[in-house]
């Protein structure tokens, strides 16, 4: 989190003005807490980047899809990438504008296209040859004309994990270089669907230029061979992937991103779209969590906390990396500890080996988990899922209340008196 928002203030972390130590004994734990004025600075940030280049920032759904922050987005003019008819109505329950969603992903389903259709979306990122197909049966019964774009696979390293890469022709997603202008042909001859524009998203978590350079360049010659045959697409998709700092990562800065952007895009009249999550969400959040137990033993030393891998799941999965930080900076000798949660998993940690001045009963703070943190959570073990707090200078928000075991149980109570008077 940027520094100007998150920082000690005599021993004691704070975001914004909230004092994080009160703030968990008044909500409880474990708990997520997003900054504002963060995701606010992040927005202005990349909309400034591009300023000169006429573009669309479509913010990615799945990066933190609360409805708060949604409508925070909403209202500073965000589009939505979303990949799922449920972050279809989320944005719409929002107050995003239909007119400015784009719909992504590989699998859409009939009643996904049909409702995104019927709101109205700006666009379909089309990924197959027979998703055209259906996409274009449905328009037809609809009768109504879509738009779409085509999502191109541009076989391209980006150099991340193996789980966030999208842009390799081992991949599931988008349509092979090869591809590209056979299908453009045969939507000439599809007259319920307008193609305007093509796209590309490599992965997540790219920390080098080379790779959106390598893509770009990929996307023109496609642009201009489009040309050649007729068509002329008004928008030209980069996708989402930049890189942040979670660790010792050295990011590119959005500022030379967007300038090798702009450089390639400048002569051609092309309305731009990019469609970040992470970079925008990541370091606006952190995971508050108590220690409930120090465990010491002859191999290592473990911190037991009350937080999950079904609460943060991003260290399991990937084998990511987030700072963790004491709520309150004691003046001891630190020690190494692996932090642990209490799920039935040697996979449940949050972090390992990590230098720290703590005691039973202390705070800590998982940094950096504005994006894929609670949107990646589950009831693993039967847990609740946990709160999530927007901090609004010297105001607290509750903007999602921590789950109970009755909302765990409201699914299937009803269906179990169900079965049993069906056993009687």
């Amino acid at each position: 989190m940027k520094e100007e928002y998150f920082q000690y203030r005599d021993n004691e972390l704070f975001i914004e003005n909230i004092n994080l130590y009160k703030l968990a004994q008044q909500c409880g734990t474990p708990c997520y807490v997003y900054s504002r004025a963060t995701l606010e600075k992040n927005w202005a940030d990349i909309n400034q980047a591009f300023s000169t280049q006429p573009h669309e920032v479509c913010y990615a759904v799945k990066a933190n899809s609360n409805l708060t922050i949604l409508n925070l987005f909403a209202n500073l003019g965000a589009g939505f990438d979303i990949v799922s008819y449920g972050e279809l109505e989320r944005v719409i329950a929002a107050g995003g504008d239909a007119r400015k969603i784009i719909f992504s992903g590989v699998g859409k389903q009939h009643h996904e296209i049909a409702q995104a259709i019927h709101r109205g979306i700006q666009c379909f990122n089309v990924e197959t040859a027979q998703e055209l197909s259906h996409i274009h049966t449905i328009a037809h019964h609809y009768n109504k004309k879509i738009n779409i774009a085509l999502r191109i696979n541009p076989d391209i390293d980006a150099n991340t994990h193996p789980y966030i890469a999208t842009g390799l022709r081992e991949n599931k997603f988008g349509i092979s270089l090869d591809q590209v202008i056979p299908l453009a042909k045969t939507i000439l001859n599809m007259p319920f669907l307008n193609l305007i524009g093509i796209a590309i998203h490599i992965g997540s978590q790219i920390t080098s230029l080379a790779p959106f350079q390598a893509a770009i360049e990929q996307l023109l010659a496609i642009y201009q061979q489009l040309h050649a045959i007729g068509i002329t697409v008004s928008h030209i998709n980069v996708g989402g992937g930049i890189g942040v700092r979670y660790h010792d990562e050295q990011p590119f800065k959005i500022d030379d991103y967007a300038t090798m952007i702009n450089s390639k895009l400048r002569h051609h009249p092309v309305t731009l779209l990019l469609e970040p999550g992470r970079w925008l969400m990541a370091d606006a959040g952190v995971l508050l969590t108590e220690i409930a137990y120090l465990k010491k033993t002859h191999h290592k030393n473990f911190a037991i906390v009350d937080a999950g891998m079904n609460d943060i799941l991003r260290p399991a999965l990937y084998q990511a990396w987030q700072d963790i930080k004491p709520v309150i900076r004691r003046i001891s000798e630190p020690q190494l500890y692996d932090i642990v949660g209490p799920l039935c998993e040697s996979a449940d940690f949050l972090g390992k080996e990590r230098w720290l001045m703590i005691n039973e009963g202390d705070y800590l703070a998982v940094c950096d988990v504005g994006a894929y943190g609670f949107s990646m959570s589950s009831n693993y073990n039967s847990r609740c899922r946990a709160a999530e707090i927007l901090v609004d200078k010297d105001e607290i928000h509750i903007i999602r209340r921590r789950e109970c075991i009755e909302d765990l149980l409201a699914q299937e109570g009803i269906l179990l008196n169900e079965w049993l008077e069906i056993r009687k």
